[in-house]
């Protein structure tokens, strides 16, 4: 992942999704169409807080999120999903 530069507007967390799983537990493999979307990352890069909250979540934490939460962005060549802190359920 090469260095990303800009930055994240107040109250957003730019995420790497985990890659999705290609196997099962027993060994199937999965096609692409039935994966489905992991809802688990890294996060990358985090915006400044919002005047009403602090922002809790910071660069490097795993953080898992809603199934259909923010928008999917391709930068540099890699996937990245955009979300509010406020889709943020759990902070690994």
């Amino acid at each position: 992942m090469a260095q990303l530069k800009g930055k994240v507007l107040a109250g957003k967390v730019l995420v790497k999704p985990d890659e999705a799983e290609a196997t099962t537990a027993s060994g199937i493999i999965i096609p692409d169409s039935a994966k489905e979307k992991p809802r688990q990352g890294k996060v990358v890069l985090v915006g400044a807080p919002k005047k009403d909250e602090e922002m809790e979540v910071k660069k490097g934490d795993v953080v898992l999120y809603g199934k259909y939460s923010g928008q999917e962005l391709t930068l540099d060549g890699d996937d990245y999903l955009l979300i509010s802190q406020s889709d943020i359920l759990f902070i690994a």
